[in-house]
């Protein structure tokens, strides 16, 4: 391998690991404030009346009324990205945030007519594929649940167990 092979690999090298390090030390940190962001300004929208899946909401939670639901629910998103933003109880919090994304499955199940066209659930339509990508959603939630523990493990003395509200610094 000629010298200058040898220069560039370990450039990239270095460069990489600046890159994993940055990425571990602001990943998790950076996931959780962009879900609670997120959260927020969906919830705002709902509470405000403004929101584009306000007559989602309606046809999928039909035996609840529009003009109590779509606001109580984008409250409790603003709630959820509250505590994802600030980090307050978030164990409590995570499992808001997934029972709510779980919550928007059922339009794939009680109104498949929304969701896919022509009945064919590997074709999606609009709605279908903004309910499906919350499956990315949940799933950044995980690696945000999964950090929880570590933190309380971290800061863990002999005489101490972990809180209900432990989060991630």
């Amino acid at each position: 391998m000629s010298n200058v092979q040898e220069s560039v690999r370990a450039s990239w090298s270095r460069l990489d690991e600046k890159m994993i390090k940055f990425m571990s030390a602001y990943g998790i940190h950076m996931i959780r404030y962009s879900l609670g962001v997120v959260f927020i300004w969906f919830g705002l929208l709902k509470v405000a009346a403004v929101s584009p899946v306000a007559d989602l909401v309606a046809k999928i939670v039909y035996w609840a009324p529009p003009n109590f639901f779509v606001p109580f629910l984008g409250a409790w998103e603003v709630a959820v990205g509250l505590g994802l933003l600030f980090g307050v109880a978030l164990r409590l919090t995570l499992f808001l945030f997934w029972l709510q994304l779980s919550g928007t499955f059922l339009v794939l199940v009680l109104r498949p007519d929304i969701a896919f066209q022509g009945g064919n659930p590997l074709l999606l339509t609009v709605e279908g594929e903004f309910v499906v990508k919350n499956i990315v959603l949940i799933a950044s939630g995980i690696v945000v649940g999964g950090a929880v523990r570590r933190r309380d493990i971290k800061g863990m003395n002999k005489n101490t167990k972990p809180s209900l509200g432990s989060d991630i610094a």
